[in-house]
Parts: structure tokens; C-alpha cells; sequence
């Protein structure tokens, strides 16, 4: 073997309804990656319960969230989408990466100590090994790019950080089995069975905050529906939110310098952007000068002719159990042929017995 196979993977959690942030930071990139690369795209259902272990429709969120990845336009048959619970492959190889991985690494986590709080005694061990699961979900198909949020990059750097370690550890056995690639280390080369994935981090879009904060996260925790856009949101829905969307009495700038300080601003001139697929500074030179009473209106005008078409094919494939459940059980088998194959040779690597 002389390079690892361009791959893309990425996953979201069934947790809540999806909002504008989901589909610009992650959905819309998916359905654009497709295009050009080999992509698995996974519900994973297995990360909804480092936060919240007992759910009451674990299984329709996650049929929610496959009908939105199918509405938004990934080709199921051309890629694979499917649920990580239903590969079992993801739990193993996490088993193996949480003895690769330090408590240090976990212990430096930002979104642990986020989630965690100040009583991290009370954190479930779950919580803290979440990133040990996805650098599993990511390497078990030895993928070379994902797509993420700003929010997910250190976890993806921890993916590396985890994979090469086991790269240094295991670079005998894997040069004897002839399985890995050449792959240099500071003035070394080892043999690398995983790749050191790379993000793909881009788009004026890659962090929308709070309708009512621009200083948060959109989030599907957030008490007030106000503070999002929801991908099942009616035209009206959508309208009214943007139109009560805070902003601030200052016209919109004609440079992006003067969006500085001005988050509510800076937010919505970006979900513009992300919306109409052009740049922040275009966005400001057809709008500069002109105050919030005339860019909301543009502004819901066009996130209701981008998003309702997608939550009205969202709702009439959520309509069909029979076939969103097809989708899953079909990439489940395929993805789970692909993931053996890495274990099969993880476990010969490692020097674990087997058939």
C-alpha cells in the first residue's frame, strides 16, 4: 500500500430536532462533498447517550435526522448512510482507542469540561471517552477528511493525536503484516495503518449562533424556539424568527472590519452568506449602508426559498418509516463490511486471537 484512499466521514447525533446551524456547519457540506468524493455519512446514536442515557424516541430522532440528511439531497445508494449502533465495529475499535488515548488528552478537553460543568465527579465515563468514540467512528473506515464545525476541531485533532500513537506503537507489526503506509514522523517514518485525518473546515457558515444571543451557539437546548430556525420550521416559522431576531440600531457596514464587535450582526450576514453560497464581503457590498429593517426582510426571503423546500421533503420522507428504515438497515450492512475489514487486520495488528 502506497497512500490511504480519499474518504469522507462524518456523523450527527439524534438529539433534538435539527436546526440552521446543523444544516449550514455540516448537512450542506455533506450533500456537497458527494459530489466529489466517497462519503459515509452515520447517525450516531451511540454519542446521544454520553449526555442523556434514558430517551423516550432514541429511534425516531434517529430516523428524524436520516430523513434530513435524504431531504437535503445525499444519495443513499450512491454513498452510505446508516445508524452507528447498528455496526458494532465502532464500539470495539473505541474499547481499543481508549487504551491508545491518555486521561491527559481527555482531561484537556473543552467541550468535557463544558458539558461536565463543575461537578465532573457526576460525569458519566461515556462523557469523557465520547472523543476515544469518534476518532472509532472516523478510523474505523481509515476516512481521510471530515467535515466539522469549529467546535469539533479539537476532538479531530485528539483523532490524530490517537491514531498516531498507535501508528509509533504498532509500526513493526503492521510493516511485517504489509498492511500499512509509509508515513513520516518528525525525522522518522513509521508504518501507519490509520491515516491522520484531515478536517474540512470552510464557508462563511462554519459557526451560527443564537437568534437571540449572538454570543451562543444555536442549539437545539436553548428553552426559547426563537433563538433557532428548526429544519421543520413552515415558511411562517421561518419569517418570524428572523424577523425578531435581535440585532442592534446601527446600519449594516460596507467593510466586514465594521462587523467587528457587533455579533448579531456578524451572525446574520452570515447565515446570509452561508444561505446564498457567497462571501460575507459580497453580502455586505449589496447591503451596506442599509439598516436591518431591509436586510431581515432579504434575508427571510431567502432562508424560506433554500429551507422549505428541504423541511417540506424532510416531513414526506419522516412519512415513510418503511423506507427511511430500508436506507439505514442497507448502509448499516455496507458500512459494516467495510468496518470488519479494519478490525479483522486491528486485531491482527494488535495480536488478539481470531477465526
Amino acid at each position: 500500500m502506497t497512500a490511504f484512499k480519499p474518504l469522507v466521514f462524518s456523523g450527527v447525533q439524534p438529539t433534538g430536532n435539527l436546526h440552521l446551524g446543523n444544516y449550514l456547519g455540516a448537512i450542506k457540506k455533506f450533500v456537497a462533498l458527494q459530489d466529489t468524493s466517497n462519503c459515509i455519512y452515520c447517525v450516531v446514536d451511540l454519542h446521544s447517550l454520553t449526555a442523556q442515557l434514558v430517551h423516550d424516541d432514541l429511534a425516531d430522532q434517529t430516523r428524524s435526522i436520516t430523513a434530513a440528511f435524504l431531504a437535503s439531497g445525499i444519495d443513499p445508494k450512491k454513498h452510505i448512510v446508516f445508524n452507528q449502533s447498528r455496526v458494532m465495529q465502532h464500539a470495539e475499535l473505541a474499547w481499543i482507542f481508549n487504551c491508545v488515548a491518555r486521561i491527559g488528552w481527555m482531561n484537556k478537553m473543552t467541550q468535557f469540561k463544558d458539558k461536565a460543568g463543575k461537578d465532573r465527579e457526576n460525569a458519566s465515563l461515556g462523557l469523557l471517552a465520547y472523543p476515544s468514540l469518534m476518532a472509532a467512528d472516523i478510523l474505523l473506515y481509515r476516512a481521510t477528511h471530515v467535515p466539522v464545525g469549529e467546535d469539533q476541531k479539537q476532538h479531530l485533532e485528539l483523532t490524530r493525536d490517537i491514531a498516531q500513537k498507535f501508528n509509533n506503537d504498532f509500526s513493526d507489526r503492521i510493516a511485517r503484516l504489509g498492511v500499512g503506509v509509509e508515513m513520516p514522523v518528525g525525522e522518522e517514518t513509521v508504518n501507519g495503518y490509520f491515516p491522520l485525518t484531515e478536517p474540512v473546515i470552510g464557508g462563511p457558515a462554519t459557526r451560527i449562533m443564537s437568534l437571540r444571543d449572538g454570543s451562543k451557539k444555536m442549539s437545539k437546548s436553548d428553552p426559547s424556539d426563537l433563538s433557532r430556525i428548526n429544519l421543520t420550521d413552515d415558511a411562517d416559522a421561518i419569517s418570524k424568527k428572523i424577523r425578531k431576531a435581535k440585532t442592534d440600531p446601527e446600519a449594516l457596514p460596507g467593510e466586514l472590519d465594521g462587523l467587528a464587535g457587533r455579533p448579531e450582526a456578524e451572525n446574520l450576514v452570515g447565515i446570509y452568506a452561508g444561505l446564498a453560497e457567497i462571501s460575507k464581503e459580497a453580502v455586505l457590498k449589496e447591503f451596506g449602508g442599509q439598516q436591518f429593517s431591509v436586510f431581515k426582510p432579504a434575508l427571510a426571503d431567502l432562508a424560506v426559498e433554500r429551507l422549505a423546500p428541504v423541511a417540506a421533503e424532510m416531513r414526506r420522507i419522516s412519512g415513510d418509516r418503511a423506507y427511511v428504515d430500508a436506507v439505514l438497515k442497507d448502509g448499516g450492512e455496507r458500512a459494516g463490511v467495510l468496518a470488519e475489514a479494519t478490525m479483522k487486520t486491528v486485531r491482527d495488528i494488535i495480536g488478539l486471537l481470531q477465526d
